[in-house]
């Protein structure tokens, strides 16, 4: 099962520095239809223009994923952890026991990025945050893992939940196929590009919630770049 979200039908609300559109309810916006998908409580797409950002604010129990779609990202937080993360880059941050953190965009232009937020598999562990480039040439063609809890992913991103973040690039008429585990809940964004999934055609930031689908047969129907989440 393929269930495509488009853009359009997100919620969302333009704050004018932050305009955010969120694949499940998520703050003021609520659809009891899109509480969450599996593990995955979060998605949101942020536009964040120039000098601004998020303040210092808590959070708690959550594996918290920054995937950058555009300029880059500065953080800071009460764990003493500061960092920038770039265009097709990551970071992640396990809230754990509780953490504050701020994220700014200190780019002279406009910063876009994808935050997903997931359940973690328990709650109260000391907090932990980390960040990594994953070149883009890397992934062209094929699907590669950016953030995991499984201990076999060793070049991944470390997460504290029973799920994968994978990216891949690619051109068009280029396919990659990428097998779900059993049961799991499957959620897809194109960064940039449309694609087909096995069958289904998913435009330019559209959702694609899959579960049900042993393989994923991906095409890009033009040049394309896709962030999936896999989770159990």
């Amino acid at each position: 099962m393929i269930d495509r979200r488009p853009f359009a039908s997100l919620g969302g609300a333009n704050h004018g520095w932050l305009d955010a559109k969120h694949h499940f309810s998520f703050a003021s916006y609520h659809d009891r239809k899109r509480m969450g998908w599996g593990p995955i409580r979060v998605w949101n797409d942020d536009t964040i223009a120039p000098g601004t950002g998020f303040p210092p604010h808590p959070h708690a129990d959550m594996e918290i994923i920054t995937y950058v779609r555009e300029g880059a990202i500065t953080h800071q937080d009460s764990m003493g952890n500061s960092g920038r993360t770039e265009a097709g880059d990551v970071q992640v941050m396990s809230a754990g026991s509780g953490v504050r953190h701020s994220e700014y965009n200190r780019e002279p232009g406009t910063t876009r990025i994808f935050q997903i937020w997931i359940e973690p598999k328990s709650r109260g562990a000391r907090p932990a945050w980390g960040a990594k480039p994953f070149p883009k040439g890397d992934r062209s063609g094929r699907f590669v893992t950016l953030a995991s809890g499984f201990a076999e992913d060793a070049d991944a991103l470390p997460i504290r939940t029973d799920a994968r973040i994978l990216g891949a690039t690619l051109k068009a008429g280029e396919t990659a196929d990428y097998e779900l585990g059993a049961g799991n809940h499957a959620y897809l964004v194109p960064a940039k590009g449309s694609v087909e999934i096995n069958g289904v055609r998913i435009d330019a930031r559209d959702g694609a919630a899959i579960t049900d689908e042993k393989v994923l047969h991906v095409t890009a129907l033009e040049d394309a770049e896709l962030v999936l989440v896999d989770a159990a």
